[in-house]
């Protein structure tokens, strides 16, 4: 590239968000009061189920190039990937890597900013029933456990996660060869990742709360529409969407940013407006005396 020629980001693919596979802690809460939440590990049933997931994303990407680029170049697809920083985060990749080479692994970062909502150390079983009765009378978005965090609290870190990834992107860090699909396969965990989705679509709290969360190595797939918005409608289908909790305004949403321009506004959106207020007027009444003259844009006074 010529050092005068602007420099243009290439938009990854798809950004593919998937939660670790079944881990001791799902099975026995009590695991979390001797081992460190990091620590915990996947039984072996999450073993499998991170081999499984890693077939299925690597359908899902190559199978997509293949037919995308009319059959002729089916080896111009890459990944990229993003964990969090515990164990079975790490494990769920180590397998999900099982399905890759190198030559289509770009590489991969551990980010700590996508790891779990903080509990607070080790847990008291018992204790920890007890809370989280509070936190679901409190409201599951702003209760921030004890000596933990709230999900505000990991909003605030992967709002921060998103900022770098888009400087990433915009400075080309991930993808050198913009004639190869990217691929970004974010590891992380259930709240984090419905958080992640929250901060991308700009939903609500009140929409939060009603997600569904992630079942072990499910994951959710953005994908770039043909006008450069990503959406879940593109991979997913409308049933996978209503599965997932989201409303019916949220699934239309998903399905406008399909075929979007990249930049435009959804001015059907209603938690971009109207859901805010109780009733605007289509425009202003022009009560004043006051008028513009579109002329010369001077105020004049109407004389009485």
């Amino acid at each position: 590239m010529s050092p005068h020629q602007p420099h243009r980001a290439v938009l990854p693919k798809r950004i593919i968000l998937m939660r670790h596979g079944e881990c001791q802690g799902n099975l026995d809460g009590a695991a979390y009061t001797t081992t460190p939440d990091y620590r915990i590990p996947l039984t072996d049933h999450g073993l499998a189920q991170a081999r499984l997931a890693g077939a299925r994303l690597r359908d899902v990407v190559s199978n997509s190039a293949s037919s995308s680029a009319g059959g002729g170049c089916p080896n111009s697809w890459r990944v990229y990937f993003y964990v969090s920083p515990y164990e079975r985060t790490r494990s769920t990749l180590r397998e999900v890597g099982r399905s890759f080479s190198k030559k289509r692994v770009i590489g991969v970062r551990e980010e700590c900013r996508i790891r779990e909502q903080d509990f607070g150390n080790f847990q008291v079983e018992e204790r920890m029933k007890i809370i989280k009765q509070h936190r679901e009378r409190f409201g599951r978005f702003f209760y921030r456990f004890p000596e933990g965090e709230s999900a505000a609290d990991v909003f605030d870190r992967v709002s921060s996660f998103l900022e770098s990834l888009w400087r990433d992107i915009d400075m080309n860090r991930l993808h050198r060869d913009p004639s190869e699909e990217l691929n970004l396969i974010i590891v992380s965990h259930g709240l984090t990742s419905r958080v992640f989705l929250m901060k991308w679509f700009k939903w609500t709290v009140e929409q939060f709360e009603q997600l569904n969360n992630l079942e072990n190595c499910e994951f959710r797939v953005m994908q770039l529409g043909d006008g450069g918005e990503y959406s879940l409608a593109v991979h997913h289908t409308e049933e996978e969407l209503r599965e997932w909790g989201l409303s019916p305004d949220m699934i239309a949403d998903q399905k406008w940013r399909a075929g979007a321009n990249k930049g435009d506004w959804n001015e059907k959106c209603p938690w971009y407006l109207d859901a805010f207020f109780d009733q605007l007027a289509d425009s202003d009444d022009n009560d004043e005396d006051d008028t513009c003259d579109k002329t010369n844009h001077k105020k004049i006074q109407i004389p009485n």
